[in-house]
């Protein structure tokens, strides 16, 4: 390569990186401008009912999607729709960023998310994951947290709705050695209802603590059901190889799109146990 070559490839990874940081930074603001006039503007919907409230998310939903794709040209494409059973279920979900979890709302028409109870006492937010019926559970409780959870996704599963839980109990970076907690192999057992894997390589595009939003296609990928009724060790063991095995070949299938997010993977695949991060369910 000449130097002139070289000099004419520096400058277009310089304008490619700086565009994107740019689009990145004015999707933040949108995004989060965006969040908090639907939280302000929808406070009446919490006098309506939990379907209000499921109504108003997905609204942001899709108003983030569309904001995505707009501005930082990233789309998500949605796979295996039809692998989604009817009634109550566990979606268990591969979680890499904080896009997958406004993407999810999209396609669980009326779910419970296992979240940490302190995001229930956040000013106004709070309101609406106590008008919306979510699992806020207390970590430091261990055990009796995971007993609560239990008790709360029978409920939730009999009336037909679906329990959605982050089987590693945090975001982990793409490509990451996998760290799946027995919380989800509990609700397995103690519910009775199918589970339903989702994997996705949104954390190539969205990271989890980065600023940048890069271009292209998240996929999300839901993967057909597990029946009930495997013992808690067959179905941790079909869950994890099943998620793991999809996530491998999403992260294939977007290298091969674009080599220039195999240093994201690499940093990934090289990541050590992190304790630190904000886990969203307790170690069982």
């Amino acid at each position: 390569m000449t130097a002139a070559a070289a000099g004419r490839r520096f400058d277009a990874i310089t304008r490619r990186t700086v565009m994107i940081g740019f689009r990145s930074l004015l999707f933040n603001i949108v995004f989060y401008l965006n969040l908090a006039a639907l939280v302000i503007f929808g406070l009446p919907t919490l006098l309506c009912g939990r379907r209000a409230v499921f109504a108003l998310a997905r609204l942001w939903a899709s108003t983030s999607r569309w904001l995505l794709e707009a501005i930082c040209g990233l789309r998500i494409e949605y796979r295996g729709l039809h692998n989604i059973p009817d009634g109550g279920y566990i979606l268990a979900a591969k979680h890499e960023s904080l896009l997958e979890t406004f993407a999810l709302l999209s396609y669980a028409p009326d779910f419970a998310i296992v979240l940490k109870r302190q995001l229930a006492f956040i000013p106004l937010f709070g309101l609406y994951i106590v008008a919306a019926r979510q699992i806020a559970i207390d970590r430091s409780r261990g055990y009796a947290a995971l007993s609560q959870i239990v008790a709360r996704a029978r409920e939730v599963a009999r009336a037909g709705r679906q329990v959605l839980i982050f089987p590693e109990g945090t975001r982990r970076p793409p490509g990451a050695p996998p760290r799946y907690k027995s919380g989800v192999a509990a609700l397995y057992a103690a519910t009775g209802v199918p589970c339903l894997p989702v994997a996705l390589n949104t954390g190539l595009f969205w990271g989890r603590r980065g600023f940048s939003r890069r271009p292209g296609a998240a996929v999300i990928e839901y993967l057909p059901a597990i029946p009930p009724g495997l013992g808690r060790d067959a179905f941790a063991e079909r869950l994890q190889a099943t998620i793991e095995t999809a996530c491998d070949r999403l992260n294939a299938e977007a290298l091969a799109a674009d080599p220039r997010l195999a240093p994201i993977l690499a940093a990934g695949a090289a990541t050590i146990d992190d304790r630190k991060a904000d886990d969203l369910q307790p170690e069982a």
